[in-house]
């Protein structure tokens, strides 16, 4: 209706593009995407029955500070279109606050939880609990950077892990700090000083100037009405969804293409990790990738990467894909949280790389290793034996380590495959090896110290990203182009004539959302409002 408001609710896990959920998405149970808050956002800006927009924040939402900043991006776009952004909040915390600093006011609950506290970023290791039950990795990494393998084979940080990460909280905290100066008049030392509270309530958060006001939803609604005594006009995010970009004038004759990969890298078609999460299928993106190079009203195509990285196998058949469409028509790679090992392999071969500045990219290095089980089978009094016959039979066993001949003759096949890669990187970046060298290793960086570094070409989101897309193909800055995004969205009655019912997905992303969303929640509900997740990608 006319002189509606937008509530858009981030609260719980926040996918980059709806996942490969088959029946589930189908019937709208696939949870939040940054996708649908980008696009209502820009819907939201044009629409004249859209009066403003208000963000009702939680802490609890999964986004990284990549997504958070293209979202205070679409933000700002609303707000210069002349309508405001407002924030309802019943749990902030740091990175939440970020985001709600874009609005015009911020409005906390009575009763909110506020926790502003500084930035940290830890490691797991799990060397002492191998030593334990028996197991022994017989592992090889590239190089001293490549933090990973730290988890199996030290019981803390490197040197050169710690250095990795405080260079990169150092320029977060900077973004961070600039953010909150420009849009909240805070400078660096007050912030310090409020963060020595670490939590406080919804009056204290007033009082020190973090936020405008406290007040609940029902009164902010009363407030916002028309007139009084009437009800506040809200339309929801998947109410909003439906309304048709090209119902608003957001399309033109030509198109850009949109494919999504997001989640972790790793056999031939995506699909739903109990365990893992998102699976990208190197046979699935390549087919987006193909079908959006064969469109011939596609004038660019748009490749969007949200990946910490996984099969190296996968990644060089996706990077090598997006080569061979970038011949023919401009393929922009567009970097959301993380685009880093693996994500970084599947992007650098795009004619032009956009990525946030707080995205986290690079750690061009690799890992790989096997584990010797021998130790642990003993405690259960399982034994092996084995016929062989050829030399080399019993390379991969699990039941011993490598001896030195195999070893020497592992770790020369993996430097082989590494080197041939960051030979091609160089190449592709306009780079000597021996500069390349020094920015690979596993070392990993920001989007802006990516930039700096040669990395990738320009900074900004997935709008920046559609413009340099255009620019490529020569389209005008100011002629409005369609947006069309894969992988392309099955309808119910497709979905249940095919793969099983779809139901196989279904489940297990019923099995992953229970163990990421769900008991993680009911953790964070015992430990009194404080829960921290670490995922090992960056400050948190």
């Amino acid at each position: 209706e006319d002189h509606s408001w937008l509530v858009v609710d981030f609260y719980g896990s926040i996918e980059e593009y709806d996942p490969p959920s088959g029946i589930i998405g189908a019937v709208g149970g696939g949870g939040e995407t940054l996708q649908r808050i980008l696009g209502n956002l820009e819907k939201a800006a044009v629409d004249e029955r859209i009066e403003g927009v208000i963000f009702k924040i939680s802490g609890s939402n999964s986004a990284g500070l990549a997504m958070l900043d293209e979202i205070r991006g679409a933000a700002r776009k609303v707000r210069g279109a002349g309508k405001k952004v407002f924030c309802w909040s019943d749990d902030l915390n740091r990175n939440a606050y970020y985001l709600a600093c874009a609005c015009d006011s911020i409005w906390l609950a009575p009763p909110a939880n506020v926790q502003f506290t500084g930035m940290g970023a830890g490691s797991m290791h799990l060397k002492g609990t191998l030593e334990k039950l028996g197991i022994k990795p017989n592992m090889h990494q590239i190089k001293e950077y490549k933090s990973a393998a730290e988890m199996f084979t030290r019981s803390d940080m490197s040197p050169e892990a710690r250095e990795n990460e405080e260079w990169l909280i150092d320029e977060f905290w900077s973004i961070f700090v600039k953010a909150l100066s420009d849009d909240r008049g805070l400078t660096e030392e007050r912030i310090v000083e409020i963060m020595n509270l670490a939590v406080m309530t919804a009056d204290e958060a007033k009082d020190a100037g973090l936020v405008d006001g406290v007040i609940y939803w029902n009164d902010l609604e009363r407030a916002l009405a028309r007139k009084e005594g009437e009800e506040l006009r809200t339309v929801s995010q998947p109410a909003y969804a439906g309304v048709k970009p090209e119902k608003l004038g957001l399309k033109g004759k030509k198109k850009i293409a949109v494919v999504h990969a997001h989640g972790m890298i790793g056999g031939r078609k995506s699909t739903i990790d109990p365990l893992l999460g998102v699976m990208i299928g190197h046979e699935s993106v390549i087919a987006d990738l193909r079908a959006a190079a064969k469109d011939k009203d596609v004038a660019a195509i748009v490749f969007r990467v949200d990946s910490p990285g996984g099969e190296g196998l996968a990644s060089d058949l996706i990077g090598h894909e997006v080569g061979v469409v970038a011949e023919n028509k401009p393929v922009v790679a567009s970097m959301v949280d993380v685009a880093g090992s693996g994500g970084y392999y599947v992007s650098y071969q795009a004619t032009k790389i956009v990525a946030d500045a707080m995205t986290i990219t690079g750690s061009i290095g690799s890992i790989n290793m096997k584990f010797n089980m021998k130790g642990f089978y003993d405690k259960l009094g399982l034994t092996q034996d084995a016929v062989t016959k050829g030399p080399n039979a019993l390379f991969w066993s699990d039941y011993r380590d490598f001896t030195p001949e195999e070893r020497a003759r592992f770790e020369q096949n993996h430097w082989d495959g590494f080197n041939r890669w960051l030979a091609d990187v160089a190449k592709r970046r306009g780079m000597t090896f021996e500069e390349a060298q020094k920015l690979a290793y596993g070392r990993v960086w920001s989007g802006r110290q990516a930039k700096a570094n040669g990395l990738i070409d320009e900074l900004g989101g997935l709008d920046r990203a559609i413009e340099v897309a255009k620019e490529l193909a020569k389209i005008p800055a100011d002629e409005k182009v369609t947006i069309v995004h894969y992988p392309k969205k099955k309808g119910l009655l497709e979905i249940l004539t095919s793969d099983g019912g779809g139901f196989t997905a279904a489940a297990n992303y019923a099995v992953y959302r229970f163990v990421r969303t769900d008991i993680a929640e009911t953790w964070r509900r015992l430990q009194g409002g404080v829960w921290y997740i670490m995922d090992g990608e960056g400050a948190r």
